[in-house]
C-alpha cells in the first residue's frame, strides 16, 4: 500500500537533484587519466607535440594523460575511434589541417563529419611549409620558378611526401593564384623525395619547416619563399609567398584538440583554460618553437571557426586539382 507514496517521493526526489549529476561530475573531473588519441605514428610531429603538451599539462594541473597512438587512412582511424568515444571528458584527439579540413573532400567517404562529430575544444598552434630547392639549383627566388614554368608548362617538378597533403594541396592553390602548371610527383615520405630533390632528379620541395630546416642548415638544400602569412622566426631572411608578389596567401598546417560531439560545455572550457595556460610557459613554448610552430591559444569558437573556414577554402582547392581517395 505505501509503495506508491515511496514510488513518487523517489521521483519527486529525483527530480529535485536532477541538476546535481553534471554539477558533481564537473567538479570531480578529472577524476581518471585522460586518454589522448593521435592519429599518426609515435615519434612523428604530430605525436611529438601531443606528448609535450600533455607532459607540461600535467606538471601545470596533475592531471594524467595517456597517448594512443592510432595511425592510418591519412589520420582518419584516430579521429573516427574518439568520435564514436563517449563524451565524459576523458577521451580527446590531436586533430590538425589534413584530417579536419581537407580529408572531407578528399576522401569519398569519410567516417565522420569533423563539424558535426567533434567539439573542437582548443587550437595549439600552425606550422608553415617551405618551397626549397636544391643548393645548386638555377632557380634562386620563386619568381625564377614562375617564369620556367610558364615558358615551358608542366617541365618543372615538385616533391611532396604524397598526395592529398597540405603541402601537395598549398602547392597546387598557388599554381592557381600564380597562373602555372607544375607537375607534381608524390613520395611516401620525406626522405626519398629530399634525396632526388638534392640529387637533382626533381626541381622543387615542399614540406614542413620542421622537416626542412636541418637540410637548410647544413647547405643541402635553398629555400625560396614560406606560406605562412608571416615569415617564419627560424628561418627570418626567407621571404613569404603573399611577399613575392601573391597577396594574401598563406597555408599552413595547424593543429588542435578536440573531444567528441556533445561534449560537456563545461568540461570544454576547463580544458582549453588550461591548455591556454600551458602553451603560455616559455620553457614548453621554446620546445615547440624550436620545432616550426607558431603557438597560437584561443578559444573553442575560434578553433571551430577556423575549421568550417578551411574546409571550404581546401574543398575548392581539392576540386579544381582533381585529387582524390577512395
Amino acid at each position: 500500500m505505501h509503495s506508491p507514496v515511496l514510488t513518487r517521493r523517489t521521483f519527486a526526489a529525483s527530480a529535485l537533484l536532477a541538476p546535481l549529476p553534471m554539477t558533481a561530475f564537473s567538479q570531480a573531473w578529472p577524476a581518471r587519466p585522460i586518454r589522448l588519441v593521435v592519429p599518426f605514428p609515435a615519434g612523428g610531429g604530430t605525436d611529438i607535440i601531443a606528448r609535450e603538451v600533455a607532459n607540461k599539462t600535467t606538471g601545470l594541473t596533475k592531471w594524467n594523460f595517456v597517448i594512443e597512438n592510432k595511425p592510418g587512412s591519412g589520420g582518419n582511424l584516430g579521429i573516427e575511434n574518439i568520435a564514436k568515444s563517449p563524451a565524459d571528458g576523458y577521451n580527446l584527439v590531436l586533430g590538425q589541417t589534413s584530417n579536419l579540413a581537407i580529408n572531407p573532400s578528399l576522401y569519398s567517404k569519410l567516417p565522420y563529419d569533423p563539424v558535426k562529430d567533434l567539439t573542437p575544444v582548443a587550437l595549439i598552434g600552425s606550422s608553415p611549409l617551405l618551397v626549397v630547392v636544391a643548393a645548386n639549383s638555377p632557380f634562386r627566388t620563386l619568381a625564377d620558378v614562375v617564369a620556367a614554368a610558364k615558358a615551358k608548362p608542366g617541365s618543372i617538378n615538385y616533391a611532396t611526401s604524397g598526395n592529398g597533403t597540405v603541402a601537395h594541396l598549398a602547392t597546387e592553390l598557388f599554381q592557381r593564384e600564380s597562373n602555372v602548371k607544375l607537375t607534381h610527383i608524390p613520395y611516401k615520405g620525406a626522405s626519398q623525395g629530399l634525396n632526388d630533390v638534392i640529387g637533382g632528379n626533381v626541381e622543387i620541395y615542399v614540406s614542413s619547416v620542421t622537416t626542412l630546416l636541418g637540410y637548410i642548415k647544413n647547405g643541402k638544400v635553398r629555400p625560396l619563399a614560406v606560406t605562412s602569412a608571416k615569415r617564419s622566426d627560424d628561418l627570418p631572411q626567407v621571404p613569404t609567398i603573399a611577399e613575392s608578389g601573391y597577396k594574401d596567401f598563406e597555408a599552413v598546417t595547424w593543429f588542435g584538440l578536440l573531444g567528441p560531439a556533445r561534449l560537456p560545455a563545461e568540461i570544454t572550457k576547463q580544458l582549453n583554460a588550461e591548455l591556454n595556460k600551458t602553451l603560455r610557459a616559455d620553457d614548453l613554448r621554446t620546445k615547440l618553437e624550436s620545432q616550426g610552430l607558431e603557438i597560437t591559444p584561443g578559444t573553442p569558437e575560434q578553433f571551430a571557426k577556423l575549421i568550417r573556414d578551411d574546409i571550404v577554402k581546401w574543398g575548392k582547392v581539392v576540386k579544381e586539382s582533381g585529387a582524390k581517395i577512395d
